[in-house]
């Protein structure tokens, strides 16, 4: 009831209100028969699983109940245990015989009296013991053999519109607020017809007994019943009804006491009428009628909790306890496979995903954490990372209800445990348009019940999720070159079954490609399809409201094409003097670049061409990649170790952010030596076809392949005027051992392209 009332009082705020704020009034489920309820219960991979809270979130839990007991000492160092509480429909005789057959079959040894104690004052079920055991080990035996431990199923199933749904505890008491809205709003329209009906009656009769003497002549006259009633409708304006009741009334009313009495049920009815018209003219006041019929029904019937909820035991070793803690990679692909290696080196697997620009993430992680997968539909999947094998590809299907032609779009992971300390949210962005804030606690509550994390239309897809710290800001950037940058704070926390807010007006086949979130120092990087790119400062964008037009960015033309992606650069990225853009195409063919090869320009300009696009393909994503000296080592394959860097991650539609307990790495990270690798033969083959030779390069000749696509027809952007001696003394010679180096991948979360 007091949750209800809660949810009344925030009924224009719904979308705010979550599971926790109503676990504050509905504290769990309360049997008849007492008992103890345990919130958390182990699961495999992980532990601390608030059954509760998952429970109410997504309508299905497994809960752990418990019958109560304690210990009395007797004579001669002896104890007993003593049942007061059974579980829910544990049948008492059926348990008596269990214990008994136990005993007789030797599994359960040491107890040498069984007796029901139960009388008009409760249940008491006393197991007395020898004197050398002890009463512990014993009732932990009964728990585990015996009904007074079981797990009960928890569904909160309903019929929604005629059709079975599964319901969280929002959700349910929602809908009951709304039957009960319906259910009062036609009573009152039931009592109001009453009323005017009733009303309408008496002012026949008060008019009547004001012209008492004219109506009993007019009656007198008249030769039948109808007659009469004909002569009153048309003699003093009565209406049927009016003239009908005039001759069912009796010649007591005529009294001066009898006229009074309804004098006043004709006021009483009055105000009766306004009452009702306003009631229904009000639908605040219809939620302030459920609310005062529940908190009734809660001071006439309210009574004690009967089961207690309580921790899991504290202390107790779990499976997740006994996982080995590892810092390893995640790697996502676009196909779906998921693939995992060790924290100091990508893997075979990874480095050959990256190069070929197929990956959609590579997280750091730990084999204790969970991989969160989000598909374009908003349905969400965990997998725990140490299922995930090592150097060895596995399809998502094999871990999740995912089948292969689901839509992945994100990626992110979470440390294990229920969210209940973790900081943050999950800011979702559609293609229309559309975003949305999820408080990373209810996600992470929920996520083991794989819940809906967003409510996506049918003609709309998700393409963007990432973590942000709560005070960040957010830009969003289109096809046709608009932009707008807002604080994350305009979007509202939501629950995890709303749909979003908007973010964004966008016009006709337009459409969102990126979001990420602002680093103030940084710049917008934007490419169009045909490989026209700049950079812009982020402080040439204003911040504005959310749901906007927004304002030039990007400046398009048919010979452009539109908007592909775009990219945050950080403060770090761009004082980095290795950092690196991927450019991405649709084909998965990957172009290089130096930082300074993308012009800095302003925002309205089409930019410069710096990747060369072959026929039916177009620039899909765009990724950072910094190479930084390895101090840990190299491996045995010369690659060094990827390292994720604190900052915004930048893929093609999606941009994530540092968040508390969240670790994210930008996707398409290529390992230096693979980088290099491709670089200096992709640059000696352009170079060799550009001039009609293979002679070996000189200081002065430009890498083709540091602006070129890596399989662009022979001799595209071969040659270029501008030579750097950094990029020249790169591709100096193969033969020169290789040095170790890391992938530096910022940290964040990452989405397929649009």
């Amino acid at each position: 009831m007091d949750a209800l009332a809660y949810m009344i009082d925030n009924y224009n705020r719904l979308d705010e209100v979550t599971v926790e704020h109503l676990l504050a009034f509905i504290k769990g489920p309360d049997f008849p028969t007492g008992g103890i309820l345990y919130r958390f219960r182990e699961e495999k991979g992980s532990e601390d699983l608030d059954a509760v809270t998952q429970g109410y979130s997504v309508g299905k839990a497994r809960l752990i109940l418990q019958a109560k007991a304690h210990f009395e000492e007797m004579s001669r160092n002896r104890s007993r245990i003593v049942i007061t509480e059974l579980p829910y429909q544990t049948n008492k005789t059926a348990l008596l015989e269990r214990i008994a057959s136990l005993v007789r079959d030797g599994k359960v040894e040491g107890i040498t009296d069984l007796r029901d104690e139960s009388d008009r004052t409760g249940m008491r079920i006393v197991i007395e013991l020898t004197r050398n055991v002890d009463p512990k080990d014993i009732l932990a035996d009964l728990f585990k053999y015996t009904p007074l431990q079981q797990t009960f199923g928890m569904q909160m199933l309903a019929l929604v519109d005629g059709q079975p749904r599964m319901l969280s505890l929002k959700r349910m008491l929602h809908l009951f607020i709304q039957h009960r809205e319906v259910i009062i709003r036609r009573r009152s329209e039931y009592d109001l017809a009453r009323a005017r009906e009733r009303a309408h009656i008496l002012e026949g009769l008060l008019k009547a007994l004001d012209i008492l003497d004219e109506v009993i002549a007019t009656i007198r006259r008249s030769q039948t019943v109808e007659t009469a009633r004909n002569n009153l409708v048309k003699n003093f304006k009565f209406t049927e009804i009016q003239a009908q009741a005039i001759l069912d009334m009796q010649l007591r009313r005529l009294a001066a006491l009898e006229r009074k009495k309804l004098q006043d049920e004709y006021n009483e009815l009055l105000k009766r009428i306004a009452y009702l018209e306003d009631l229904l003219a009000h639908p605040e006041k219809i939620l302030q009628v459920i609310k005062d019929d529940l908190l009734a029904i809660r001071e006439k019937y309210a009574d004690p909790r009967r089961t207690q909820i309580v921790d899991r035991t504290k202390g107790t070793l779990t499976s997740t306890d006994l996982l080995p803690e590892q810092e390893v990679w995640v790697s996502v692909s676009a196909a779906g496979d998921l693939s995992r290696a060790n924290r100091g080196r990508l893997g075979k697997t990874a480095s050959r995903q990256a190069a070929q620009g197929s990956q959609v993430a590579l997280l750091a992680a730990n084999t204790r954490d969970f991989l969160y997968l989000i598909a374009r539909d908003g349905r969400t999947a965990r997998v725990a990372i140490h299922e995930i094998p090592q150097d060895v590809t596995k399809h998502l299907s094999e871990f999740t209800d995912f089948g292969r032609r689901d839509d992945i779009t994100a990626a992110v992971t979470f440390p294990r445990g229920n969210g209940s300390g973790a900081s943050g949210y999950l800011f979702l962005v559609t293609e229309q348009g559309s975003v949305k804030r999820v408080a990373q606690a209810d996600f992470l509550a929920a996520a083991a019940m794989n819940p809906q994390i967003m409510n996506v239309d049918e003609k709309d897809r998700l393409i963007a999720a990432f973590p942000t710290p709560g005070d960040g800001e957010v830009i969003l950037v289109s096809s046709t070159g608009k932009s707008i940058r807002f604080a994350e704070e305009d979007v509202r926390s939501m629950g995890l079954a709303a749909g979003g807010v908007g973010g964004m007006k966008l016009k006709k086949n337009e459409r969102i490609v990126y979001a990420g979130l602002v680093d103030p120092d940084g710049e917008l990087l934007t490419a169009t399809a045909d490989g026209y790119a700049k950079r812009s400062g982020l402080a040439d964008y204003s911040l504005q409201g959310r749901n906007g037009g927004g304002i030039v960015t990007h400046k398009p033309s048919s010979r452009t094409g539109d908007v592909a992606t775009a990219l945050v650069l950080t403060k770090a990225d761009l004082e980095s003097p290795d950092c690196q853009v991927a450019l991405v195409s649709a084909k998965n063919k990957v172009t290089l670049l130096m930082l300074d090869e993308v012009p800095q320009m302003g925002r309205a300009v089409q930019g410069k061409q710096v990747m060369a696009v072959g026929v039916g393909d177009s620039i899909a994503r765009a990724h950072t990649l910094t190479d930084a000296p390895d101090a840990t080592g190299s491996d045995d394959e010369g690659d060094g170790p990827a390292r994720a860097t604190d900052g915004r991650a930048a893929p093609s539609s999606s941009n994530g952010g540092t968040s508390k307990g969240a670790k994210a790495a930008a996707a398409t990270t290529i390992g230096a030596r693979a980088a290099k690798k491709s670089r200096q033969t992709t640059a000696t083959t352009a170079t060799s076809k550009a001039t009609g030779s293979g002679n070996k390069r000189t200081k002065s000749a430009k890498p083709a392949a540091a602006a070129a696509d890596t399989n662009a027809p022979p001799g595209t952007k071969a040659t270029k005027p501008k030579a750097t001696a950094r990029r020249s003394d790169r591709s100096k010679s193969t033969k020169e051992p290789p040095q170790s180096a890391k992938t530096s991948a910022r940290a964040g979360t990452t989405s397929a392209s649009a």
